[in-house]
């Protein structure tokens, strides 16, 4: 999809393509029709990105004074770094539109797909083509309000909430300074609450609109056309609220609020503007100042605005969210009159042209808009690539438990079943090595020799054909695993495959098809990595969570050699189709559930890849698989957090659980663990026993669908939906 973004340190505005957002629990997925352009905050932050840095950090003190405070702590090289790093970022624009809701996620009830909604916030009700917005910042629009009068239902809500900070008595007088958008709306809705309204602004144009929507007299705040109304409607008492709805550097506003405020009036700051309060001014008249905080009580509270938990209407009774709704209701009856203040609408696709034009001030507006183009009918409509995750329907045969010793055969007998796998199986109990199968008879007789096989063969036909044999492990190149576990299901043999089970979509059906046609289910792939017995301690350790986590997990691959098999990328798939699963059934595993989205990025020249899984639960992670970091670093760093807890994995030498109490592992295993031996121990105890296989075979078969989806997202170079098969 696209959207608009802002480089704050150069100033650069774009329309980026970006991956469509997630439909979390708690919130909508919605289409935007049309999104609103704020010419006053927004513009001011389009201005302001423009500026050199000294430009910057005269405009924002407030942002000045926290690096300060990050030099005293952090020191200046590293402040800078963050500094630097935070400018050099896109960053949205946007924070009121309306549009369609076209995905709802869980625990959503007030609406469905295809109804109309209007969204508020500046991290949901972005300019861009879909948004995911939670509960408390959308509400459905009335009946017969047009979408693109809709779309000004956040800075309504502004509006709105500063005039409920005013508490307006009917037949009062009110004087509002600034009408611009926000001004023009706080007239509206100060003549629907039939108080008299005097508006102050330097621009002609404003003013008569302004008395077009319902202000009593307007002016030029310079001149004496405002205080003379004011008097006029006030019997010389003063207006009893003055509304701030001005923003830049000058000091004026306050001051006229102070000449033409009435004693005791009150004084609402909705704008950004200076506020330097004259002291005998506002102490000899007692003035009562007041800001408004946004679009009402629940801005900035995450309970509230992401969490979905509202407030009891008995203790408030305007929150953000009825604030929205209350302002679209005015609109729909036709109470406040959004049309006039429309000054441009212009196409999406035209957004970068149109702020640079607004900047520039060759478009003067009020308001404008955003048309976004409406989406293909569904024949044509354009989808996120997508890769089926096959449901496994079949009915599983009853298993067999195996007599003692448990009989084991081995296809393949390279580095990997030499060095990790038969040396935990040569040491156990009731595990008698039948058989090893490879394709040149030295390599077997090797095996044989090295680890007491009772035969070596180049046979693979006569081991899946000896019923004496209760289960085969497929240690081969990664191009042959999955047509041998298809044979060997067929054969009804247990199967231990290491990973890949399949390079293709194709290869990963033609497994399940035998499945299916046997009724064998009983298949292991070797992901060992949650049997690890230091991440099965932390896991432990961190408990259960209630709330979406975020993971991290840096894989430092390195470089391999030349000459490597890995490097057959036209024959073995890639590195990461590879040994990808690893990483991506390690996450689900700890994230208790198997991802619905994949997002896979790569920078040229390398092999390097970022991933990024979605879960149901709106939880992430992220894989980050490196070939160009240092040798000496570490492989597998990891970091889980969630519900105000830290685990932290350390390449399965150290870990550590951060929370209420902080756990470190006692002492540094003697080696690194990587679960191999736990996850025979429970591979060998599933065959002895007949009981389930120690991993489900959906999660396998998941987590391989996910691992083949990075490739699909590479190649096409957007999100790819994990799709359930029924």
């Amino acid at each position: 999809m696209k959207q608009v973004v802002q480089n704050y340190k150069s100033g650069e505005l774009a329309v980026l393509d970006v991956p469509v957002p997630g439909c979390k629990p708690g919130g909508v997925l919605v289409r935007s029709a049309y999104s609103l352009i704020s010419t006053g905050t927004e513009m001011m932050k389009v201005s302001e990105a423009g500026m050199s840095m000294l430009g910057k950090a005269r405009s924002r003190p407030d942002q000045v004074a926290k690096v300060m405070q990050s030099v005293a702590t952090n020191g200046v090289p590293a402040t800078y770094r963050k500094v630097m790093g935070k400018l050099d970022s896109y960053t949205p624009l946007g924070y009121s539109l309306c549009g369609v809701v076209e995905q709802v996620g869980a625990g959503v009830d007030d609406v469905k797909v295809g109804d109309l909604v209007a969204c508020a916030g500046n991290e949901h009700a972005l300019h861009a083509e879909l948004n995911w917005v939670p509960k408390n910042l959308y509400v459905p629009v009335p009946d017969g309000l047009a979408p693109q009068h809709a779309a000004f239902g956040t800075v309504g809500s502004i509006a709105m909430q500063g005039v409920r900070q005013g508490e307006p008595q009917l037949g009062e007088v009110a004087l509002v300074i600034g009408l611009g958008l926000i001004g023009q709306l706080v007239v509206q809705l100060l003549a629907a609450a039939g108080v008299r309204v005097v508006g102050a602004d330097p621009d002609p144009a404003r003013c008569e609109l302004a008395e077009r929507l319902g202000a009593a007299a307007c002016g030029d705040p310079a001149s004496a056309a405002v205080e003379n109304a004011v008097a006029e409607l006030t019997d010389g008492h003063g207006v009893d609220q003055v509304y701030l709805a001005a923003g830049g550097g000058s000091n004026q506003p306050v001051e006229l609020a102070a000449k033409l405020a009435r004693d005791r009036g009150r004084v609402v700051d909705i704008g950004k503007c200076r506020l330097d309060l004259p002291w005998n001014a506002y102490y000899e008249k007692e003035l009562d100042v007041r800001f408004s905080r946004s679009y009402g009580p629940g801005r900035y509270d995450p309970e509230y605005e992401l969490e979905g938990r509202d407030y009891p209407i008995g203790y408030v009774r305007w929150t953000e969210r009825r604030n929205l709704a209350c302002f679209l209701d005015l609109a729909a009856r036709g109470k406040v009159d959004v049309e006039p203040l429309i000054s441009h609408v212009a196409d999406f696709d035209d957004a970068v042209e149109t702020y640079q034009r607004l900047k520039d001030g060759e478009l003067k507006a009020i308001t404008a808009l955003f048309r976004y183009p409406e989406p293909a009918g569904e024949a044509e409509e354009t989808k996120a690539p997508a890769v089926a995750v096959p449901a496994v329907t079949v009915q599983p045969s009853p298993a067999r438990p195996a007599s003692t010793p448990v009989k084991l055969a081995f296809v393949g007998a390279g580095n990997y079943a030499t060095s990790m796998l038969l040396p935990h199986l040569t040491q156990r109990e009731g595990v008698e090595l039948s058989t090893v199968v490879t394709t040149t008879a030295l390599s077997a007789a090797n095996a044989q020799r090295k680890f007491g096989f009772t035969e070596a063969t180049t046979d693979l036909d006569a081991v899946l054909g000896d019923k004496s044999i209760d289960a085969v492990f497929m240690v081969t190149r990664h191009s042959s695993h999955a047509d041998l576990t298809r044979k060997a299901l067929l054969a009804g043999k247990t199967v231990f495959v290491e990973k890949p089970l399949a390079l293709t979509e194709d290869e990963l059906a033609g497994v399940l098809a035998a499945v299916e046609e046997s009724g064998n289910d009983r298949l292991q792939v070797g992901f060992n990595r949650r049997f690890a017995p230091l991440l099965q301690e932390a896991r432990k350790q961190f408990g259960a969570r209630t709330g979406p986590a975020s993971l991290r997990y840096l894989v430092n691959a390195g470089r391999l050699q030349h000459g490597s098999w890995y490097l057959q990328q036209g024959t073995e798939g890639s590195r990461f189709a590879g040994e990808g699963g690893h990483f991506i059934d390690t996450a689900s595993w700890l994230l208790d559930a198997d991802p619905v989205s994949v997002y896979a990025v790569a920078p040229s020249g390398n092999e390097d890849l970022q991933v990024v899984l979605r879960y149901p639960d709106g939880s992430t992670a992220t894989i980050s698989y490196v070939t160009t970091g240092a040798a000496g670093f570490p492989k597998e760093t990891l970091d889980l957090v969630a519900d105000g807890k830290v685990l932290r994995l350390d390449d399965f030498v150290r870990a550590s659980v951060y929370g209420r109490k902080k756990w470190v592992s006692s002492r540094l295993p003697k080696a690194r663990d990587k679960g191999q031996n736990a996850e025979l121990a429970a591979f060998i105890k599933a065959v002895r026993t007949g009981g389930p296989m120690p991993v489900p075979l959906q999660s396998l078969v998941a987590t391989t669908a996910a691992t083949l989806a990075v490739q699909a997202g590479l190649a096409g170079g957007a999100p790819v939906t994990l799709e359930n098969a029924r």
